[in-house]
């Protein structure tokens, strides 16, 4: 069995931060020196004819480097979720 390089740490949360907020949508801006997610909540309508309103609930900034490592951790974690509920439906 491979050993993992892997460090481990400790993370530490503010506890107004503890309880998350909801995002149900994104948008991603990329320059040459970041990438900018900002993370909002599509307000419900209850008029059809109405603009559909974003209120923005967090922007997460961060260099290429750590973009590319949450793409990977992401995708990973989805992959997870996926298999496990793929065995639980069987």
């Amino acid at each position: 069995m491979a050993e993992s390089n892997q460090k481990q740490y400790q993370i530490k949360i503010k506890e107004e931060t503890e309880q998350g907020v909801y995002a149900n949508a994104v948008s991603v801006h990329i320059n040459n020196n970041e990438c900018v997610l900002d993370m909002a909540y599509l307000i419900p309508n209850p008029s059809p004819d109405a603009t559909p309103t974003l209120k923005l609930v967090s922007r997460i900034n961060m260099n290429h480097k750590t973009a590319e490592s949450f793409l990977k951790a992401l995708s990973n974690a989805i992959l997870d979720w996926k298999n496990k509920n793929q065995d639980q439906q069987q």
